[in-house]
């Protein structure tokens, strides 16, 4: 769709030189704590759709979408439409939580657009704007309900960056919650992966909750994302999910939902829960509900909704323009089916994204939901799994264990001819522990080897994927990195890419792959590190 009235030509351009002096300032006067303005070196200055056009005339294909906020692109028609409605009005832009025509059509639009078992017994608390605030709210939300303090958490989790939601994310040290596996295929914490590590995972949380020993005291909640973003890009089962639903709710535990990146049509439907089938208690909003503007909530049952006035406020909570763009937005993803074009052509992406894997020996795996997409760059020299040991593309008989839903994830499969099964000749004692050893003295040749197959996947090249994202942005692709060791190259491009652009996103990704491969080569140690010349 052509994008009319946006008033570009308004917008100083600086000559393409000006660009480097810019970022040159925002080094010496930014905080140390910025993060995309490192491994982004850009200055944006007019964008479009899927487009960002840089101070010094170079034009990027934007896979990045603000972190997952512009579920429409950049600059869309409606938002714009809808922003300059308001402004255009004379309608008072800050109002606390004062009740406007603004913000009851949007209440009224998000409302609809929920499951109807939450809609229907709905209430909202508007917070401050970011997503971090909304999981603020709802840990306090939660424990004033239940008068409970502790929380369930997952391990690989991120829900923000304050206090109380740093305490939810894996990353958290000296806090009060209980940390949960958090299921997985290519680095199951069980070695097993598929529905028997799901379930494996379920297990433990059940036991965990019901041994009087376990040292977990009933929670105030758990909070869970149905795909981890910054943890890896790792869409939770189906199975799984309905699991946690059912434990939690016999056990009288609130289940917060965190969508502050799944929703609004991202995983290929509206709500990432959806896929489910399950209803949490509390829903936290943020990031795509605001139409590209700052705009957090949080959603949940109304007999929860004890906690008295002023339990938690926010100076910016009545933000008039994000409430008009998100409106905008969100009946725009309902209105054209925007979620089920994310799964179908998310659906063919991923399958692009699975020659790579064919191809590329450094694609650990390749992963996702609807238009949250993953791939996984890994080392695979640095581990030779132990003959007859069930591996990465070398399995022997084909594998049994999938994920919750076809095609979500992905690694190279192995030879449809299993080769004869004998019994293996012990490999000598050095072999048997590829892995370096994390202790400066090599404690392992005091104990006698294992008989445990080694299921371990190769280790992850974070050197390796920081390069591909280099060579994406020169061929004018923006692309994020994430997972445990930023080793996963990230694609969330917005709902409204085009068929040709996504062809493009995976023609430009291949080449920086196989740039990157090229410019990199295997230290003594085993690290990946660039060439020197």
């Amino acid at each position: 769709m052509h994008q009319t009235g946006t008033h570009q030509s308004d917008i100083p351009t600086p000559d393409r030189g000006a660009h480097v002096g810019i970022l040159r300032r925002q080094s010496a006067r930014e905080s140390a704590a910025r993060t995309y303005a490192r491994a982004l070196p850009i200055v944006p200055v007019r964008a479009r759709g899927m487009t960002i056009e840089g101070a010094d005339g170079q034009r990027y294909l934007d896979c990045l979408s603000g972190a997952g906020t512009l579920a429409l692109g950049h600059n869309h028609p409606v938002v714009l439409e809808a922003i300059r409605n308001v402004l255009d009005s004379g309608a008072p832009l800050h109002v606390l939580d004062l009740a406007t025509p603004v913000k009851d059509a949007f209440t009224t639009e998000l409302f609809r657009t929920l499951p109807p078992a939450l809609a229907d017994h709905a209430r909202i608390q508007f917070c401050g704007p970011a997503g971090t605030d909304a999981v603020e709210a709802a840990l306090k939300l939660t424990r004033t309900a239940t008068g409970r303090e502790g929380l369930l958490a997952f391990t690989g989790a991120y829900h923000g960056m304050t206090a109380g939601a740093l305490e939810a994310s894996g990353g958290a040290r000296d806090v009060r919650v209980a940390r949960l596996p958090y299921p997985q295929d290519y680095r199951c914490p069980f070695g097993i992966g598929g529905p028997n590590g799901a379930e494996l995972a379920a297990r433990w949380t059940e036991n965990l909750l019901d041994d009087t020993k376990s040292g977990v005291p009933a929670p105030a909640a758990m909070i869970l994302e149905p795909v981890q973003g910054e943890g890896g890009v790792l869409p939770a089962p189906d199975a799984w999910l309905r699991r946690m639903r059912d434990i939690t709710a016999a056990r009288g535990i609130p289940l917060i939902a965190d969508e502050v990146q799944t929703g609004v049509g991202r995983t290929g439907a509206f709500w990432a829960v959806e896929h489910s089938g399950i209803v949490p208690d509390v829903l936290v909003l943020s990031k795509a509900i605001g139409g590209s503007l700052p705009l957090a909530v949080v959603v949940y049952r109304d007999d929860l909704d004890v906690w008295p006035p002023g339990a938690h406020a926010g100076t910016f909570r009545g933000n008039q323009l994000a409430m008009a763009a998100g409106a905008a937005t969100l009946a725009h993803v309902r209105e054209n089916r925007l979620a089920e074009r994310a799964a179908t052509l998310g659906a063919r992406m991923l399958g692009g994204l699975r020659s790579l894997a064919a191809d590329h020996a450094c694609v650990g795996d390749v992963r996702g939901l609807g238009l949250m997409l993953g791939v996984e760059l890994v080392d695979p020299e640095s581990i030779q799994p132990t003959p007859g040991t069930p591996h990465l593309g070398h399995t022997t008989e084909p594998s049994t264990s999938t994920s919750q839903t076809p095609g979500t994830s992905y690694a190279p499969t192995a030879p449809t001819t299993a080769p004869p099964v004998t019994t293996p000749t012990p490999p000598p004692a050095s072999a048997q522990y590829p892995h370096q050893h994390p202790h400066r003295h090599n404690h392992l040749q005091h104990h006698r080897p294992h008989d445990l197959p080694d299921t371990r996947p190769h280790p992850p090249a974070p050197e390796l994927a920081a390069a591909v994202q280099r060579e994406c942005l020169r061929r004018g692709l923006i692309v994020e990195l994430g997972g445990r060791h930023s080793s996963v190259v990230r694609l969330l491009p917005p709902l409204t890419i085009t068929d040709e652009q996504a062809t493009a996103v995976l023609d430009r990704l291949a080449d920086a792959l196989t740039a990157a491969e090229r410019s990199h080569r295997h230290t003594s140690d085993g690290r990946l590190a660039p060439d020197h010349p």
